[in-house]
């Protein structure tokens, strides 16, 4: 009888589903199609669809703590949108500017410090990967200790992202150039673009000592796994 009751207090799998911040993650998700399909023909309303996307993954936060609807599924699905999106994007920007394996390499540190990440999360036993306390980098315990600088970093990447595409005038512009360019010119753009590149300096910083902090910690798990062995 008691099973019976705990069994029915538990969330049907379908509601999981459809939680509020899950469905703000299926509505970025959509946005980032439509955004993706007009990229090159429309790269004003690209920038608009691809920045309100990114901005909805605060709000699916928001929405997770405000009506205690936190999940794990929600997690996964907000990351793994976040780095296809960002994913999508650098690619999009190695097919315009010169050298591509700039916007290559970006993509493959994006993606490997943040796998390497969840992954030593989970050997270590921890219950979110921006568990950071125990880490040596006073840089990265800011990084995931700060909402603001946090905040910060990952807008400068998306934002220098969309200003780059947004300048680039065809598809063989060499990326050096063109930033040098907008640099030199006075005006709230260059402004912005400066901003915006610390930021994004910043962050790619820190994904670096993410990977190598989440390397160390697999080598350990192994080591420690090799010591118990009888």
């Amino acid at each position: 009888m008691r099973k019976k009751e705990e069994e029915r207090a538990r969330p049907e799998k379908l509601s999981v589903y459809l939680y509020i911040p899950n469905i703000v993650g299926y509505m970025r998700v959509v946005l980032n199609c439509v955004a993706f399909a007009v990229c090159f023909s429309n790269k004003t309303l690209f920038s608009l669809l691809y920045f309100f996307s990114f901005c909805c993954d605060a709000v699916d936060g928001w929405c997770a703590r405000r009506f205690n609807q936190v999940s794990t599924f929600g997690a996964v699905l907000d990351m793994v949108t976040d780095r296809v999106s960002t994913a999508c994007l650098l690619v999009i920007l190695s097919q315009v500017y010169r050298p591509s394996l700039v916007f290559l390499s970006l993509l493959a540190l994006d993606i490997a410090s943040h796998w390497l990440q969840m992954y030593s999360t989970f050997l270590a036993g921890k219950s979110s990967h921006k568990d950071v306390k125990d880490s040596t980098s006073w840089l990265f315990r800011l990084y995931y200790g700060n909402r603001i600088f946090m905040c910060y970093c990952c807008v400068s990447c998306e934002v220098l992202y969309i200003i780059l595409l947004l300048i680039a005038k065809n598809q063989t512009e060499n990326l050096l150039n063109v930033v040098v360019s907008t640099l030199t010119q006075i005006s709230p753009l260059s402004f912005l673009l400066a901003l915006t590149l610390f930021g994004w300096s910043m962050k790619q910083t820190i994904n670096i000592i993410q990977m190598k902090t989440a390397a160390d910690v697999c080598v350990m798990y192994d080591i420690e796994k090799q010591q118990h062995k009888p």
